[in-house]
């Protein structure tokens, strides 16, 4: 089934960053954010889930122990896509249409990336979903070999001893691969130079400024 999401037609505009962790998000994230900065304009981060979903017994569970006997991770999946739908609507939405550019830590995909890569590939009720969820201006999936991301995790003091599910993130790295072909994201390498990746997003971006005729509050 298509992924459509409804245009959101605001003042404001809405880059999101997708890809597994350890892939340089956060990294890219920070230098755009920088770099809007300096042309004047004005950006709010955010990031999904919020921290009501993260701290949640079930979604740490999922996060930080093998064992996931106690729970469906349908539930997880519902939960966090209800936890995106106010998110985006109540929050994203608003600064949209302030005019302001927001940049997005995970979006919708990765919602839709987790739950095919555990093999619920037959649900309908996400792309139900994601016709509430306004659609991005870009959508940048990041994308790095999964050794060099899981080894970018464990350099992390706070993440050096942090469950991770290897099988798992192969698996995740081929559904945001196949999501951002099927929706025309952009894809970014990540695996080698930091400034390279950043000017393939910063070109993204800047080609959808230059083209659009909106314009973000300065």
């Amino acid at each position: 089934m298509k992924l459509q999401m409804k245009p959101h037609n605001l003042p404001g505009y809405l880059f999101v960053f997708c890809g597994l962790d350890g892939s340089g998000k956060t990294t890219q994230i920070g230098l755009l954010r920088d770099y809007m900065q300096e042309q004047g304009l004005s950006v709010q981060l955010t990031k999904q889930p919020t921290n009501a979903v993260r701290k949640s017994q079930i979604f740490r569970t999922y996060m930080d122990a093998p064992d996931h006997s106690a729970y469906d991770y349908r539930a997880l999946s519902l939960l966090c896509a209800s936890d995106r739908v106010q998110h985006t609507n109540k929050e994203i939405v608003p600064r949209l249409s302030a005019g302001e550019l927001v940049i997005s830590d995970r979006y919708f995909y990765s919602c839709l990336a987790n739950l095919r890569a555990r093999g619920y590939t037959k649900d309908q009720w996400i792309y139900e979903i994601a016709g509430c969820i306004p659609q991005p201006d870009i959508a940048f999936f990041m994308d790095v070999d999964v050794d060099t991301a899981v080894t970018r995790v464990r350099s992390r003091e706070n993440e050096k001893n942090r469950y991770i599910d290897i099988r798992l993130q192969y698996r995740l790295r081929e559904q945001y691969l196949e999501i951002a072909k099927d929706i025309g994201g952009v894809i970014i390498h990540t695996g080698k130079s930091i400034e390279e990746a950043f000017q393939a997003v910063r070109a993204s971006v800047m080609e959808v400024l230059q083209k659009s005729s909106r314009a973000c509050n300065q």
